[in-house]
């Protein structure tokens, strides 16, 4: 009775664990270049003593646990939108951003530019060229990004956009403001085109994420129910023997 009760306890905190990420999803769906998680589950049994190695296999307890978080690198749809600093990749391949905490990796291309010439992301942290940070002077005007990154203003060539991918993107650990992180080295993006004047929506589906939303709160709801008919269960067992002579 106690270990159906910590069973489903697991699956409780792992649901809980599944709850979350699916929120921050939801939370995410209009963010651009937002890539969707998805938690992972694992089972394991419980270890045993010795004297019961043998048991039945209707003995055997296993458990759940969450294993690992998953991001899905997937594209998400490409807008146009005008703007002629936002530049989505059409490809695997990622913008490189530095940041106090070193380099960082994103797909979001909104970039604006400010108060001291940068081309920053939309949180301030500077877009990287193969050449370091990009500048522009307060009257260039007529900013043109090409299909292979290379920036131009009214004051001629500015640099090229540093595009890069990573032989594995699994490696590629959340960093936070919609960056990511890894201790892999990067290495040129190959075979990708950069838009101008589009932007790479969130790859969250949002029927998709309300459906593993409402399975998720059903399951947890079940678990709910078992583990309140076990309690009853057990009141009931000890008033019994509490009876007994």
């Amino acid at each position: 009775m106690e270990n159906a009760t910590l069973v489903a306890l697991s699956r409780q905190i792992a649901l809980r664990r599944n709850l979350d990420v699916i929120a921050d999803n939801v939370a995410n769906i209009t963010t651009d270049g937002f890539k969707r998680q998805a938690l992972n589950f694992e089972e394991f049994v419980m270890p045993k003593a010795r004297a019961s190695s043998f048991e039945r296999a209707d003995r055997i307890n296993t458990f759940v646990a969450d294993w690992t978080t998953t991001t899905d690198f997937g594209s998400g749809s490409i807008e146009q939108s005008g703007n002629p600093l936002d530049v989505a990749i059409n490809g695997n391949g990622f913008f490189v951003v530095q940041t106090p905490d070193g380099e960082r990796y994103t797909r979001a291309g909104n970039f604006r530019i400010d108060n001291g010439g940068r081309l920053v992301t939309a949180d301030g942290q500077p877009v990287l060229g193969e050449g370091g940070e990009i500048l522009f002077e307060q009257n260039e005007i007529g900013i043109e990004i090409g299909a292979d990154g290379s920036i131009a203003s009214s004051a001629g060539v500015k640099g090229r956009l540093r595009l890069v991918a990573f032989e594995d993107d699994r490696l590629l650990r959340k960093a936070g403001a919609n960056l990511f992180e890894t201790d892999a080295a990067p290495e040129p993006a190959v075979g990708v085109q950069v838009m101008q004047g589009a932007i790479e929506r969130s790859n969250v589906s949002g029927v998709v994420e309300m459906t593993r939303m409402i399975n998720a709160t059903r399951s947890y709801e079940q678990i709910t129910k078992v583990i309140k008919d076990q309690d009853e269960l057990r009141s009931r067992a000890i008033s019994r023997l509490g009876q007994l002579n």
